[in-house]
């Protein structure tokens, strides 16, 4: 088992930055691949991007692609997202996510464990 817990959203103006960071207790995170999904409340949960278990290979959704950075340190059990020019429309609970695998993966059916969210406001 894994559990991932969330921390960094905030209140940011438009054009700011933020980084978000998944720490992972429990079983060795450095095995699974992560991700990081946001949902705005009565919207289906959406892909933002994913990093295989060694930080080797990425993928980011068309959205927030040049602006976003996945990224993780294994020897600290953690996750980032990395935000910069954010947009109103990024406003939404980020949630990162982890799977039993190495490869990472834009579908959120594939992850087995889940934080329990971090909130993100930009406001304009």
């Amino acid at each position: 088992q894994v559990q991932l817990v969330e921390s960094g959203g905030g209140l940011v103006q438009a054009g700011g930055s933020l980084r978000l960071s998944c720490a992972a207790q429990g079983s060795s995170f450095s095995v699974y691949a992560m991700a990081w999904f946001r949902q705005v409340s009565g919207k289906e949960r959406e892909f933002v991007a994913t990093v295989s278990w060694d930080g080797g290979s990425t993928d980011y959704a068309d959205s927030v692609k040049d602006r976003f950075t996945i990224s993780r340190d294994n020897a600290k059990n953690t996750g980032y997202l990395q935000m910069n020019s954010l947009r109103p429309e990024d406003t939404a609970v980020y949630y990162c996510a982890a799977k039993r695998s190495f490869v990472a993966d834009s579908e959120a059916s594939e992850y087995h464990f889940w934080g329990q969210g971090t909130q993100v406001t930009v406001f304009s």
